[in-house]
This record gives C-alpha cells, sequence and structure tokens, in this order.
C-alpha cells in the first residue's frame, strides 16, 4: 500500500508506529468486502516465543490476527440489515471482525485498553477507506459512557476467570434490549465453558463450530450467540 494515500492524521501514527516495529498490510478478504489490516511483520520476533495458551497473562493477544477473529469476520458479515445498526467490537485487538463489519454498513465502535492497539485500528480504518467506525478506549473496571449497541461481538477475550463479572457488566451496559452478543474463540481456551456456565444464567446461548486447517493443524473455533432471557 502507498502510505501516502493516508490521511495526514493516520500517515502521522503510521509513522510513529514504523519508528518501533517493522510493519506490514494484510487484506482480509470475507465475501464481497475487502479491508486491509496494519499489522507486525515479524510476528514471532515479536512474541520471543511466548505461547498463548500457556502464558496468558502476559500474551499480548493483539498484535496477532486469530483464526476466530477471521471467522466471526464473515459471521458478522453475513448478518442481515447491517445499515443503521450499530456494533460495538470488545477487546478488538487488530479490529479485523469489527472494520469487516463496518465494510459491510454497520456503524461500529472498535474498543481496547492501549493506546498502541487503537493506534493500529486507526490506521487499519483509513486504509480500508471506511469512515463509520469510530476506536476508543474501553477498561472493563471503569466503563464509560456509551449509548447502546444493537450487537457486541469479541474474539479471543475469555483468558482470566476475574474478568468474567466485568466483561458480564459490559454486556449489560452496552447491548440494547433485543441486541445479540457474537462471540468467538479457539476451543482450546480454557476459560471459554466455565464462562458459558456463568453467562447462561443471564442469556440464552447457541453455539457453532468450524474447524478451518492452517498449517497442517486443525483449529476448531466456537462461536457462540448470546440473547438476553426475558
Amino acid at each position: 500500500m502507498d502510505i501516502r494515500t493516508l490521511p495526514d492524521e493516520e500517515r502521522e501514527i503510521y509513522n510513529r508506529i514504523r519508528s518501533k516495529y517493522k510493519l506490514t498490510f494484510d487484506t482480509l478478504k470475507v465475501k464481497e468486502t475487502a479491508i486491509r489490516l496494519l499489522k507486525v511483520a515479524d510476528i514471532e520476533e515479536f512474541l520471543d516465543g511466548n505461547d498463548p495458551f500457556t502464558d496468558v497473562s502476559e500474551f499480548p493477544f493483539w498484535v496477532k490476527l486469530w483464526e476466530s477473529a477471521m471467522v466471526l469476520s464473515y459471521v458478522l458479515a453475513s448478518l442481515p440489515d447491517a445499515k443503521g445498526q450499530k456494533l460495538l467490537e470488545i477487546g478488538a485487538g487488530l479490529g479485523a471482525p469489527g472494520i469487516t463489519a463496518a465494510a459491510c454498513g454497520f456503524d461500529v465502535t472498535l474498543t481496547d485498553y492501549e493506546e498502541i492497539i487503537m493506534d493500529f485500528q486507526k490506521v487499519s480504518v483509513a486504509a480500508s477507506g471506511l469512515t463509520n467506525v469510530h476506536c476508543a478506549h474501553l477498561d472493563w473496571l471503569n466503563p464509560p459512557d456509551m449509548e447502546p449497541f444493537d450487537v457486541v461481538t469479541a474474539a479471543e477475550v475469555l483468558f482470566r476467570e476475574e474478568f468474567f463479572d466485568p466483561l458480564l457488566d459490559v454486556f449489560r451496559r452496552y447491548l440494547k434490549p433485543g441486541g445479540t452478543i457474537y462471540l468467538a474463540h479457539d476451543a482450546r481456551r480454557k476459560c471459554l465453558p466455565l464462562f458459558m456456565e456463568r453467562a447462561k444464567e443471564e442469556y440464552t446461548i447457541a453455539g457453532t463450530k468450524q474447524t478451518i486447517h492452517k498449517d497442517g493443524q486443525e483449529i476448531t473455533i466456537i462461536i457462540n450467540r448470546l440473547r438476553a432471557k426475558a
């Protein structure tokens, strides 16, 4: 991508990030849409051997485009009547699901907890030519006031049990009555069944599985749909 085509603000952000990391743009094609995602070029060097399934407290989940995020992008792109609906992605990381949803017509708010993450998101949104995306800081322990959303979504956010209650509070705060939550996680995520057991007290939960093949391995992604009980 020709960086000179970015708006001034996002080009300045890109250059600031580039002073710290080797960068690349990936194109993610989902159905009739295509978005561009700014990524760290050498993830293995960045991760320095950290394993996301054994050291979750230290692993920078945002830096990788997870298989679950790609599957969730397809799920959101398949939803009807996107135009006029508001969508919130929490723990968005690189923002693939939310940016895909924006390309399909949703008015999207991407959220995470570090400025560097939102810097990546802002550049990706601009590189994808979208104007219907807002990037915002969201601390689950101190959530700000926001108008509720028709859809709340997230990929790979269930990794520590102490965040179950704050996450459920986020859902209560930001989901419109009659709205829907879509979550996507690697089936190996140990906290997933524990969270769903807690959430079923408040939500009707449906789940599907999708298995994808990558580098000679099968990876099973679980997609959960949650709707508040009456």
